[in-house]
């Protein structure tokens, strides 16, 4: 299936790192299991999907300020002591080496400062699929908002492996959440995600979410139904949690909806396309010597030269 691939990097090198033992190491011990699982994930969506081009996107900021700004607990949970994210050491440190693999091979790779790789991938889901199929593959479930079979655009959900990926689009959303294909940041609004510090409105369960979002189609509908005063399609109780929501509601949207209208020169100058061979053989057989990497590298040289 030829198109558009996008990677929601950070969440497929966290599966690496913690799918992959920490014993996989580079000659002076240093471990490099994301980095190695992160390259063999990318060789076997390339061998399978077969994309035309591919971008690896990253977060630049991993809890932007505009977020934080409108909901403070958004992500607080994962502050640490020193203001940042409390990525494991061992990974923080195969980060740089991630960078320079991607580089050395030519994949494009994009971050836009103060957003997230979500709203980079939004971006280029929505400039891209007039060009074709959209695959974003990703083990975040905020995606599924982004799904879209007029592009198309799926989300490759990877909860059960790379090899065993899911295929989440409209129809596959609303049959799993008993919503509208477009609906997944309204209902995950009403719901919540702990993960994310996403409270979501006391006592509105997936259920309750479900029927909201079914009945006013969104948020925005179902404030506009508040406002209207009419207690039609409001489960019991709902109604008053929702009016008790208002300011949380009003901070929410913008928390949850991925961005998708960056105007950055990071993405307007991107050169997507799939590589047929490295763009630095040179720096790739350095890198693959000095951290253990010869087997991965060979694999996705072997996948991008039968693309």
């Amino acid at each position: 299936m030829s198109g558009l691939m996008l990677l929601d990097t950070p969440s497929l090198y966290f599966r690496a790192f913690y799918g992959v033992p920490e014993s996989v190491t580079a000659p002076d011990g240093t471990p490099v299991n994301a980095v190695r699982g992160l390259i063999d994930m990318i060789a076997r969506l390339v061998q399978d999907r077969a994309p035309d081009r591919l971008v690896c996107c990253m977060d630049a900021d991993w809890r932007p300020a505009f977020r934080v700004a409108a909901l403070p607990s958004y992500k607080a949970h994962r502050v640490a002591e020193d203001g940042g994210d409390q990525t494991p050491d061992a990974l923080e440190a195969q980060l740089p080496v991630i960078d320079a693999v991607l580089d050395a091979f030519g994949l494009a790779r994009a971050g836009v400062p103060g957003y997230e790789a979500d709203d980079v991938i939004g971006t280029l889901a929505v400039r891209g699929a007039p060009g074709g199929p959209v695959d974003i593959v990703t083990g975040d479930r905020d995606l599924f908002q982004l799904v879209d079979d007029r592009g198309p655009v799926a989300v490759l959900y990877t909860a059960r492996g790379i090899r065993n990926l899911q295929i989440m689009g409209e129809k596959e959303v609303a049959a799993k959440y008993g919503i509208p294909g477009r609906g997944y940041a309204d209902y995950a609004t009403l719901r919540g995600d702990p993960s994310d510090g996403l409270p979501g409105v006391p006592g509105v369960g997936d259920k309750t979410a479900a029927a909201l979002v079914t009945r006013f189609g969104s948020v925005e509908g179902i404030l506009a139904a508040l406002d209207a005063g009419t207690d039609a399609g409001f489960p019991a109780g709902a109604r008053r949690r929702m009016e008790a929501a208002r300011e949380y509601l009003a901070s929410a949207e913008t928390v949850v909806r991925v961005v998708t209208d960056i105007d950055a020169p990071e993405l307007a100058l991107l050169d997507d396309r799939l590589p047929a061979g490295p763009r630095d053989a040179e720096a790739l057989v350095e890198l693959a010597d000095r951290w253990n990497l010869s087997s991965p590298v060979n694999r996705l040289l072997n996948a991008l030269s039968r693309t």
